[in-house]
């Protein structure tokens, strides 16, 4: 397996005191769907125990992990029946034990079943996309649950997914083992949303990581959203000064070719790691977390808001106009 690293965090340009805290070593793993569940178990592990090797604190891994792909393909009847308990699942308990072996943090991403929850009953026969934070103890430290479902041709997710709930919608975490780092775990789609970004900066999320499942178009094979996918990204971070990690996976599934091509960047909206977009990957970075206050000090956006100007973000959609427009 390739291993990408950026062990000393480039310098930060508009630095006027020292940093307070030490970097953080960070690793993301990209891995390719096998339909051998032994296979797919070890090329993960290995990434983590790389990552682990190389002193990552914490370990992030793609958009359902374990799973291939399913909404390449609309879900029929009942799509929920193939989803998987949070906590007594295969991805908590994979998580879990390669959190122990490996002494860090492991995050994932499942297909969450969950019929019923504070007296709701839903009868709408889906689940949730649910990414999660594990560690080394088995204990849950971090679950968050996709807000945006993509609806187009190979990727019919609102046949799978129910969208997360609007009740603490953006939740920044703040593990212990970490040294207090505020992590954000939005996911994939949610990824294309400047508002998703900027209220977990708002909140002082630091880190925002998008487990992600993204490659070709099915209805347009010959375009290329791999440039596009990225610069959002690179630019949602320089916006809200954040640190931004996106593993995804690569390689066929059905109708989609991954472009794998995970990367992590920083607040400057430099990239410190990048995969490939065909190879399985371990990408090890260290973050100078105090660069967000370095950045956020000069270029001050969340201070320099207009949030009164803002109310047309927060008007339900307008079906009729989906290209904006119909005020």
């Amino acid at each position: 397996m390739l291993t990408i690293t950026a062990l000393t965090p480039p310098d930060s340009p508009t630095r006027t005191q020292a940093p307070d805290r030490p970097p953080l070593r960070v690793a993301l793993v990209q891995h390719q769907w096998h339909d051998s569940e032994s296979a797919l178990h070890a090329e993960l592990t290995d990434g983590i125990a790389a990552a682990a090797e190389l002193g990552a604190e914490v370990v992030f891994l793609p958009e359902l992990t374990l799973r291939r792909y399913p909404a390449d393909v609309e879900g029929g009847e009942n799509p929920g029946r193939n989803a998987e308990d949070l906590l007594t699942g295969p991805t908590f308990t994979f998580a879990a034990k390669a959190a122990a072996e490996h002494g860090v943090l492991v995050h994932a991403s499942l297909y969450e079943r969950k019929a019923e929850e504070d007296g709701t009953r839903y009868e709408d026969g889906l689940g949730f996309n649910t990414a999660i934070l594990v560690s080394p103890t088995g204990e849950l430290l971090a679950r968050t649950r996709k807000l945006h479902i993509p609806v187009t041709a190979g990727y019919y997710e609102d046949t799978y997914f129910r969208a997360g709930p609007a009740t603490d919608p953006y939740p920044v975490h703040s593990p212990a083992q970490l040294g207090g780092a505020r992590i954000g775990m939005p996911t994939c789609w949610d990824e294309w949303f400047p508002e998703v970004a900027r209220a977990y900066s708002l909140a002082g999320a630091e880190i925002l990581v998008y487990p992600t499942a993204i490659g070709s178009e099915p209805d347009f094979q010959d375009f290329d959203t791999q440039p596009l996918w990225q610069q959002v990204i690179v630019g949602n971070g320089i916006a809200n000064g954040t640190f931004m990690i996106v593993p995804n996976r690569f390689g066929s599934e059905g109708l989609i070719t991954f472009y794998g091509s995970s990367f992590i960047s920083d607040p400057y909206g430099r990239i410190l790691v990048q995969a490939p977009r065909d190879q399985a990957a371990v990408l090890v970075a260290d973050l100078d977390l105090d660069q967000r206050r370095d950045w956020l000090t000069l270029f001050p956006f969340l201070a320099t808001r207009r949030p009164d100007t803002y109310g047309v973000l927060t008007e339900p959609v307008d079906r009729s106009a989906p290209f904006g427009g119909n005020r």
